[in-house]
């Protein structure tokens, strides 16, 4: 009890506070009940606001209905301005930004891109008191608010990270198809250029025509009327097919790998919960989300048996996996990974593992982890000082010597 005429210290309620936030706003976890109702409200509020400002601009409902309208856009912006606030707050939490100081981690976590659309959502609104502007045409920039769900959608996300893993395969096709069109156009001006000089008088303006032909939408407006730019413009139309369906067939294919990969949605936040991830920035956890394959199993599930091959390492989401050994189980909760000592010797798997609460797990190939533990060290001498510790609990070695000997031999 304290003490009469003291206060409180109600710092540690503070950070529980703020951490509880954090979880919700930004970690992501699955299976958080305030985490789902959360993003499943906000999901609900961004759609009923694209939806009111289409029927706004309807005349007869806009003028009928003005009053309501004025009122959900107040609401809503401000709701969005305490998710905005919040959001600000609690970025601390993340341990890399956390080193940069409260002001630091603030105004880096404040320029993230999903920042920023935040931003540019409730903006305008605050404008409007400040300059003269016509509210109609602040109308435009509520549309901005569609784009928020990004930060909740995880198909969304699924996309932004095969358009990332994609990068360079669609940055080939697309130089491809800027070079199909500057021969195409180039071609057309030499045949055409005489015939049809207001159509095909210099290479710029016979882009138009090789823009409509490869993208297969032929206009109908310029056409060549020559036999030999009618021939040309024959092969381009075949050519154009192909063109554009490459960079199509290059994100169809990794989207329904990433699907095919991934039960559940790995989110930046929830990578960065992984206490052995803690400490990379966000470009280097960025890499590691994409190495890790998310799986969900039910209690009961399991894992792996004593005697196979381990091919994989695992990180505990949330949910429980019991690890059972001669002397007694262990448990590991989230938080925890396993699967490092058999992986770090590239022997086999010592102990039988067991799902015992329904768990989400993300999954780490050996593949995968050797070329992790290539570009970031770090990791792999932080796996290692925990298999070291390790080896004495659950004996999986004879000599811990043996752990070191590994580390050099990769």
């Amino acid at each position: 009890m304290p003490q009469a005429g003291t206060v409180p210290d109600l710092r540690p309620r503070t950070r529980s506070l703020k951490a509880r936030l954090y979880h919700i706003l930004e970690a992501g976890k699955t299976t958080d009940r305030a985490s789902l109702i959360f993003d499943v409200s906000m999901t609900l509020l961004i759609l009923a606001n694209v939806v009111a400002f289409a029927l706004e601009t309807v005349e007869d409902i806009g003028t009928a209905h003005a009053v309501w309208f004025d009122a959900f856009n107040l609401a809503s912006v401000a709701v969005f301005t305490v998710e905005y606030v919040l959001r600000l707050w609690v970025c601390t939490e993340h341990r890399p930004y956390a080193r940069l100081g409260a002001a630091g981690a603030r105004l880096r976590f404040a320029a993230t891109p999903m920042m920023v659309i935040d931003l540019l959502a409730i903006l305008p609104f605050y404008l409007s008191f400040l300059l003269p502007i016509d509210l109609r045409v602040l109308r435009v920039f509520r549309m901005l608010r569609f784009f928020k769900l990004a930060r909740y959608s995880p198909a969304l996300d699924s996309i932004n990270r095969v358009m990332w893993q994609e990068r360079r395969a669609l940055g080939a096709a697309i130089i491809v198809m800027t070079g199909a069109l500057l021969v195409s156009s180039t071609l057309l001006y030499f045949i055409e250029r005489e015939a049809q000089p207001e159509a095909f008088g210099s290479v710029p303006a016979a882009m138009w025509w090789s823009m409509a032909t490869l993208t297969t939408v032929g206009y109908g407006d310029v056409v060549p009327v020559t036999v030999a730019g009618r021939m040309v413009g024959a092969l381009v139309m075949l050519f154009g097919l192909g063109m554009f369906a490459l960079p199509i067939g290059i994100i169809a294919t990794g989207f329904s790998h990433e699907i095919h990969r991934r039960e559940f949605a790995v989110t930046w936040g929830m990578v960065a919960r992984v206490p052995l991830f803690a400490n990379l920035d966000a470009e280097q956890i960025f890499v590691v989300m994409g190495s890790l394959e998310a799986v969900t199993l039910p209690r009961g599930t399991h894992i792996a048996h004593a005697g196979d091959e381990a091919d994989a390492m695992y990180f505990i989401v949330s949910g429980e996996v019991t690890v059972e050994r001669g002397q007694g189980a262990l448990t590991l909760t989230e938080g925890d990974f396993f699967g490092e000592i058999a992986l770090l010797q590239k022997a086999r798997r010592q102990h039988t593992l067991i799902v015992s609460k329904d768990t989400n797990l993300l999954k780490l190939s050996a593949d995968d982890f050797a070329i992790l533990s290539r570009r970031h060290p770090e990791i792999r001498e932080a796996v290692l000082a925990v298999a070291r510790e390790r080896a004495w609990e659950l004996e999986a070695f004879s000599e811990t010597e043996e752990l070191e000997e590994a580390a050099q031999d990769d």
